[in-house]
């Protein structure tokens, strides 16, 4: 369905595993705006499927989304998917810029399981851990400061010896850089579909970076999301905006739907709308909550390994999770992943930064934790 009318919109397109979304903004009045969107329960591996036959039933999806939501924009940001992009962080000694691009590259071969020939590689500066600590030590005093001063324990000369403390800048013993890795057969499929379906790709970018942006935003600190799809579930995990550790899983929506069907005996449909219906709610004393627990138990222990793992790297804990995916609305989803990682969970909006009509908030609501990614695409040009 159109909203609005406007030149020099932006189309985010996320191609998953069974379905195709796309999200169209344009800038009104100096915030995004959504002018429309639309979603295919159809698609196609774009990653694993090479086939002529899959491009062009891809396409044709594309082509029926762009008629039926009425996109009229033709500029395209689309998503690679998290298990086909390699990502890691390097450490690397304190050298000149105009030598950190060739030693990158030569750090890279020994993590990037292919040969860089085959790869675009891309990477992007992040804040040593000395200087992550020292900066979350500063803040912390200061949030220690200022509630000491509103109880009036700490006197005005005391602020300002304070306040000169926290202006000094940490410096840097070593460089901490994250690299990302897509092949190049699989940009080249993207560019390919995009340009068939008549449209314009002016960039590609990973999925976590688009959830980040949609969903995060520049919220400091240390968040997780945890985006159960349809097939896979994604945890990302995000230090001051820049998703810095990425996993996927092949457990997600189906999967327990699945579950359900065979645990008790049902058709498709109907485990679906038991799903929906029941969540993860255990009091009301059915078996579904039981069964989805368990068909939930390896993204439990996904997650609490990322979380280890970023711990031991970092000495820093995760301070909250942030859910979505199409899973994220079902019912007490949040409140069992609150209780099982012990650490406080929230359902993430999308729509947070984008300018809708009022009316259409009940719908929104429904479908933002499907479309974070596209939403997230969209916006990086708008930002």
């Amino acid at each position: 369905m159109a909203l609005f009318s406007k030149n020099k919109n932006v189309i985010g397109i996320d191609i998953g595993v069974d379905s195709v979304k796309m999200v169209e903004l344009a800038k009104q009045q100096g915030k995004p705006a959504l002018i429309t969107y639309g979603i295919a329960e159809d698609s196609v591996d774009i990653v694993r499927d090479k086939s002529a036959e899959s491009t062009a039933k891809l396409v044709h999806i594309i082509k029926q989304i762009i008629t039926e939501a009425r996109i009229s924009g033709k500029s395209v940001i689309a998503a690679l998917p998290t298990f086909s992009v390699f990502s890691s962080i390097l450490s690397l000694p304190m050298m000149p810029k105009k030598d950190l691009a060739q030693a990158v590259r030569w750090e890279a071969k020994k993590f990037v399981p292919m040969p860089l020939e085959e790869m675009i590689l891309d990477w992007k500066l992040l804040k040593s851990l000395d200087v992550l600590k020292q900066e979350r030590e500063q803040t912390a005093t200061k949030s220690d400061s200022e509630t000491k001063d509103n109880s009036g324990m700490v006197d005005d000369e005391n602020n300002k010896n304070q306040d000169k403390t926290s202006e000094k800048q940490p410096k840097a013993d070593h460089l901490r850089v994250l690299i990302t890795a897509a092949p190049k057969n699989l940009v080249s499929r993207y560019v390919d579909v995009i340009k068939s379906a008549g449209l314009e790709l002016s960039s590609l970018e990973t999925e976590a970076f688009a959830v980040t942006r949609s969903i995060i935003g520049n919220q400091k600190g240390s968040v997780m999301i945890v985006d159960i799809g349809s097939v896979t579930t994604d945890i990302i995990i995000i230090e001051d905006g820049i998703p810095i550790l990425n996993r996927s899983i092949d457990v997600g929506g189906k999967t327990l739907t699945n579950a359900i069907a065979q645990s008790l005996h049902i058709d498709i449909a109907r485990a679906e709308q038991f799903k929906r219906d029941i969540g993860v709610n255990l009091n009301g004393g059915s078996a579904i909550p039981r069964v989805m627990k368990q068909t939930l138990q390896p993204i439990l222990q996904e997650i609490t390994y990322s979380h280890n793992l970023y711990l031991s790297q970092t000495n820093q804990p995760v301070e909250k999770i942030v859910l979505t995916g199409g899973s994220a609305l079902l019912p007490a989803m949040d409140q069992f992943l609150a209780e099982t990682t012990n650490i406080n969970t929230y359902i993430g909006d999308p729509w947070t930064r984008i300018g809708y009509k009022d009316e259409l908030k009940p719908v929104l609501d429904e479908v933002g934790s499907r479309l974070p990614v596209a939403i997230g695409l969209a916006l990086r040009p708008l930002d």
